[in-house]
C-alpha cells in the first residue's frame, strides 16, 4: 500500500516529466509481476532519454509488438497506474507511448 503522502510528494516530479519527449534506449519485458501489478502482465519497461538529456523509465503503453524496439520515439503521459486500496485512492504516474 502507498502512503497518500507519497504520492503528493511525487507530483513535482511527475510534472517535470509529463509531455515530454524522447527515445527508447533499451526496454525489457515483465512477466512475473508483483501482486499489484499482476493484472497488467506481461508489459514492457522502458529506459527513455528524454529530449533534453534526462534518462527516466516506465511502463511502455498504446504499442504495437512490432514497434517495441530501440530508438522507438515516445511521450510521457499520465497513466493510472495501481487501482484503489482501501482508502479509495487510484494512484497516477508517468508511463510512455509512442509517437505516431
Amino acid at each position: 500500500m502507498i502512503s497518500p503522502v507519497k504520492i503528493w510528494r511525487r507530483q513535482k516530479e511527475i510534472r517535470r516529466i509529463l509531455g515530454k519527449k524522447g527515445q527508447v534506449i533499451t526496454w525489457t519485458k515483465i512477466l512475473a509481476a508483483g501482486a499489484e501489478f499482476k493484472i497488467q502482465a506481461p508489459y514492457p519497461v522502458v529506459l527513455v532519454q528524454l529530449d533534453d538529456g534526462q534518462k527516466v523509465f516506465g511502463q511502455l503503453v498504446d504499442y504495437h509488438q512490432k514497434d517495441l524496439k530501440i530508438g522507438l520515439k515516445v511521450i510521457s503521459t499520465l497513466r493510472k497506474v495501481r487501482t484503489g486500496t482501501r482508502e479509495d485512492i487510484i494512484v497516477y504516474g508517468v508511463k510512455f507511448k509512442p509517437i505516431k
